[in-house]
């Protein structure tokens, strides 16, 4: 799936906003994803190697707002379960680790 640069803006922005909704911290996201922070943010600006990146950060941070009693920020492109997707690499997106 490609994005335009609008896409791509916004994916970012709702990216970010729902990593501040979550109040963790760098650190965390990336100990629980099994990664380091420059990674988790590079995930944000959507500097990555797997397209499934993005939908990890994405799983991760509504489960763990969820878990707070909070509702996540709707997405504009991140829409749906991951397995709608055919080009996604399902068994990379399950283990729910980056890099």
């Amino acid at each position: 799936m490609s994005l335009t640069k609008t896409e791509q803006v916004s994916t970012q922005q709702e990216l970010r906003a729902n990593y501040e909704l979550s109040g963790l911290t760098l650190d965390q996201v990336a100990d629980d994803l099994q990664t380091t922070p420059t990674h988790v943010e590079d995930v944000m600006e959507l500097n990555v190697l797997h397209i499934e990146e993005p939908w990890i950060l994405r799983n991760y941070l509504n489960t763990q707002i969820q878990e707070q009693g909070e509702r996540p920020l709707p997405y504009t492109r991140l829409t749906g379960a991951p397995s709608e997707y055919w080009f996604l690499n399902q068994q990379r997106i399950q283990k729910g680790v980056l890099g």
